[in-house]
């Protein structure tokens, strides 16, 4: 046997090998990859998908938000007054709530895109700028409030609270509860839907922490999850949690990576699951968004 026959074997064999791998850990259904729905965009940002599975998005720098009808395919502009809106998530109540940090607040919209201001300071003090949000079941908001300077901000652009904190507000509650004061620029979060554990990323320190959530709401047990930096995040009904930045990445819920769907854009800022079985995972990257149907489903926690 030849040199080249004999690694020609190995490769084949190898090939095979990272096939059943590949298969074992199937997320995505064979021969799909990423559409692209639409490049019309400046810079997209917070899908979040409500109870029928059509997911809104922001295109932050033109101070807008848009709905994707999962059954139609249409975009279609939602509000073009979106507090130059990040991270967003749906509440029980079917209100989209939204991190608007053109003045660094919390906003509860309606579905006829009408706003209320939820969260405005801690300590009587502005936010730095609220980038990312979740809610549990329970009605609890987790928010992170990194510092990222907007050449947007027509008022003081200096940094409002000394550290970039990861905060809670208690179901109805009115004041933030700073959680972890220590992190390195918190960015995209999502927790699992039994409550159990709280996935947040840091965009400096370039890793994802794991908190166990406690029945106040606290967390505890801070410990490293993967040594990837993330800007959003989500979960599906498997435990695998999904990071963005160069394409999407998924790790299951051991940290081990298991897929990655690279994306032609210079950045992939977010991802949620939406459609009507919860089985589209729905990506905004730079100038445009992308679907990608899947195996896995999202967590219907609405």
């Amino acid at each position: 046997m030849t040199y080249k026959s004999y690694f020609l074997i190995l490769a084949l064999l190898l090939g095979l090998t990272a096939c059943v791998h590949t298969q074992s850990n199937a997320i995505v259904a064979e021969g799909e990859a990423p559409v692209r729905l639409s490049d019309s965009y400046s810079f997209t940002e917070g899908p979040a998908t409500d109870a029928r599975g059509n997911v809104y998005f922001t295109d932050q720098p033109n101070n807008r938000i848009y709905r994707w009808d999962c059954e139609s395919g249409e975009i279609t502009l939602f509000t073009d007054q979106s507090g130059r809106s990040n991270g967003m998530y749906f509440d029980a109540q079917g209100h989209l709530i939204a991190c608007a940090d053109m003045d660094n607040q919390l906003w509860s919209f309606d579905m006829k895109g009408q706003h209320n201001i939820l969260v405005t300071d801690y300590r009587e003090k502005l936010l730095n700028g609220p980038n990312d949000v979740w809610i549990s079941k329970d009605g609890s908001y987790y928010l992170t409030d990194p510092y990222f300077k907007r050449d947007y901000w027509t008022r003081n652009t200096e940094r409002q609270q000394p550290v970039e904190g990861l905060y809670y507000l208690a179901p109805g509650g009115k004041q933030l509860v700073m959680l972890d004061s220590t992190l390195n620029q918190p960015n995209g979060l999502v927790g699992t839907p039994d409550g159990k554990y709280m996935y947040v990323a840091e965009a400096k320190a370039n890793r994802i922490l794991r908190y166990d959530i406690q029945t106040d709401g606290s967390l505890m047990n801070r410990q490293v999850f993967a040594n990837m930096g993330s800007d959003g995040m989500t979960i599906d009904d498997r435990g695998n949690i999904y990071v963005t930045g160069d394409g999407v990445t998924v790790f299951d819920k051991n940290g081990q990576q298991i897929a990655h769907f690279p994306i032609p854009e210079n950045w992939t800022a977010n991802v949620c699951f939406g459609g009507k079985e919860h089985n589209i995972l729905f990506i905004t990257a730079s100038k445009s968004v992308y679907t990608l149907k899947m195996l896995v489903h999202g967590v219907k926690d609405r």
